[in-house]
């Protein structure tokens, strides 16, 4: 147990020293264009968030918002370091916003503390809200790793307000897979790496640095036909493969979309052949022979964004 702890420690230190956390907090939801480092209140826990309000807001006109989660010992400042959605919240205009977990983790599955990230991710939205004029029916989860799973519980137990979820480098865990059943279909898009060392595609102990044992997870093969299933999607998707841009990089890109779900729900799976514990696009955060290799070939956030902006949240 000692040595578990030492680990964990040294991997909040270690993997994640260039993600800094939010400081100087604003406690009211700011309105103009800029990112802002905020806080507030939720069961009387002070929570923190990064915000960004693109150039182009116009409060009288309804915009979407991304959540954009953060994984296993990171910060909301460095979820918007690693996926760079900032620049596409400014290209395209939504409002994106990079929740901190407690102690930097999100509790995924509801076991512990039952409400306490789920209570806080509804009521960030709510706050939000108030202040910016946010499209309820357009609002979006993404998550890398342990944000990912957090994506899943989302879905399951936040669907009156989230309308689509893109977890990337995280499947589902057993409890999840097990335990779970949205009472709507959600769209979703997965991301994953066919080479992850941490959360592996063939599903498993779900390990760091193949050393330490945190839980269990489903195959990704599982996870896809667990929201076909759901969504009463096509049980036979449509494959094709993305030209390969950066032949160096090591990866190719294979997308499969099982389509015509109730609503209109579909199930996006972005197969990253080669790929590791990666955002395809995005900062290499530790070297190759840790995490994996990095895609090259696509922009994940900008490719999650394209997914998100034809959604709008099912009534049923």
């Amino acid at each position: 147990m000692k040595l578990k702890k030492r680990m964990i420690l040294l991997l909040l230190i270690f993997t994640f020293t260039m993600f800094v956390d939010c400081r100087g907090q604003e406690t009211s939801v700011p309105s103009a264009p800029g990112s802002y480092n905020c806080s507030m209140n939720c069961d009387g826990i002070e929570r923190t968030y990064c915000l960004h309000i693109p150039p182009s807001y116009d409060k009288a006109v309804a915009v979407p918002l991304v959540i954009a989660l953060h994984g296993l010992g990171g910060t909301g400042k460095g979820m918007n370091k690693l996926t760079g959605f900032n620049d596409v919240s400014d290209k395209e205009g939504f409002i994106a916003v990079y929740p901190d977990g407690i102690m930097k983790m999100w509790k995924c599955d509801g076991r512990l503390n039952k409400q306490s990230d789920l209570q806080f991710i509804s009521s960030l939205i709510d706050n939000i809200s108030t202040v910016l004029n946010i499209d309820r029916n357009r609002v979006y989860a993404t998550g890398m790793s342990n944000g990912g799973f957090m994506c899943i519980y989302l879905a399951s137990n936040l669907s009156d307000k989230i309308a689509a979820i893109a977890p990337v480098g995280a499947t589902m865990t057993d409890y999840q897979y097990n335990n779970f059943s949205p009472p709507v279909s959600v769209p979703v898009l997965i991301m994953d790496g066919t080479e992850d060392p941490l959360v592996h595609w063939e599903g498993g102990e779900i390990t760091l640095f193949s050393r330490m044992k945190v839980g269990k997870a489903k195959s990704v093969e599982d996870t896809v036909k667990f929201w076909v299933n759901h969504n009463h999607c096509s049980q036979k998707p449509s494959v094709r493969y993305l030209e390969d841009k950066a032949p160096k990089d090591g990866t190719k890109v294979r997308c499969e979309i099982y389509a015509g779900g109730t609503n209109g729900s579909q199930v996006i799976l972005y197969a990253i052949e080669g790929g590791g514990h990666t955002w395809p696009g995005g900062l290499q955060y530790m070297s190759e022979d840790k995490i994996g290799k990095t895609c090259r070939d696509i922009n994940g956030s900008q490719v999650i964004w394209e997914f998100f902006k034809s959604v709008r949240k099912s009534e049923k």
